[in-house]
């Protein structure tokens, strides 16, 4: 703790993660008893297939994202856990924990997105499918430990991609209305062939391993009917927690060593 930081002892030991996504960056605080204590996230195009493209928009936007949690809390975040998506160079994997280091924390641990979520959902048999914004991620676990991880270029941002130009509107158009339940009918016969390409990716990394239960998280999630179509695609039952968005990065928050 810097001199002069504000703090309040009471609130005890915080955990804290960040998720830099291909399409939002969230920053999750939770307190002592591992609930969420604060949170933030932000539509960012600061990382591009869970690779960071921005270093300097990354770390200006994480240290905005910091700073308004620490007036809110009233004490500074010195420290969090950050995720990435499985199978990512290593020097990657270094480029995001630098980017948390810059933006003013001690990066205590490192932990990929499919491991992170589970940390949540406790999933002894199955795969946990994370689509991010820019890739799918998937971890199938076998007695709870991973047995097998993969990670392919589709996501939300695909979804955005093709939503702009079939309306012939802007990316930045695309991805409000994308993200607004009520437009989810009139946009799902445009987004369904994406989310046949992440059915197709998962059933190709799930074969030969006896999968039985598929647990969706991640933005792309959110949108509606897209577990039917990777239970269709696949075969396998698949499911959606509440809150799929906020699933890993509540993982990555879990993995911070305090």
């Amino acid at each position: 703790m810097r001199d002069g930081a504000p703090r309040d002892a009471s609130r005890g030991a915080v955990r804290v993660g960040v998720d830099l996504g291909t399409a939002y960056t969230v920053l999750l605080v939770l307190d002592e008893n591992n609930q969420p204590l604060a949170g933030d996230y932000r539509f960012a195009n600061v990382v591009r297939d869970g690779l960071v493209v921005d270093f300097i928009g990354a770390i200006d936007l994480l240290r905005a994202m910091k700073h308004d949690i620490e007036a809110r809390l009233g004490f500074e975040l010195t420290h969090a856990a950050t995720g990435y998506p499985p199978g990512v160079p290593r020097v990657e994997v270094r480029a995001t924990a630098n980017v948390v280091r810059a933006a003013g924390f001690d990066c205590t641990a490192e932990i990929d997105e499919p491991t992170a979520a589970n940390a949540v959902l406790q999933i002894r048999d199955g795969a946990i499918v994370d689509v991010g914004g820019g890739t799918t991620g998937i971890a199938i676990f076998r007695d709870g430990q991973v047995i097998s991880t993969a990670d392919e270029a589709t996501g939300g941002t695909h979804f955005t991609l093709v939503i702009a130009g079939a309306l012939n509107i802007a990316f930045e158009d695309a991805e409000k209305i994308k993200t607004d339940p009520r437009e989810h009918a009139r946009l799902y016969p445009l987004v369904r062939p994406v989310m046949e390409k992440v059915g197709a990716i998962v059933a190709r990394h799930t074969r030969g391993f006896n999968v039985e239960k598929i647990f969706l998280v991640g933005g792309a999630a959110n949108f509606a009917g897209i577990a039917p179509v990777v239970a269709e695609i696949t075969g396998i039952p698949t499911h959606i927690p509440g809150q799929p968005l906020f699933v890993t990065p509540l993982g990555i928050a879990l993995s911070d060593r305090v």
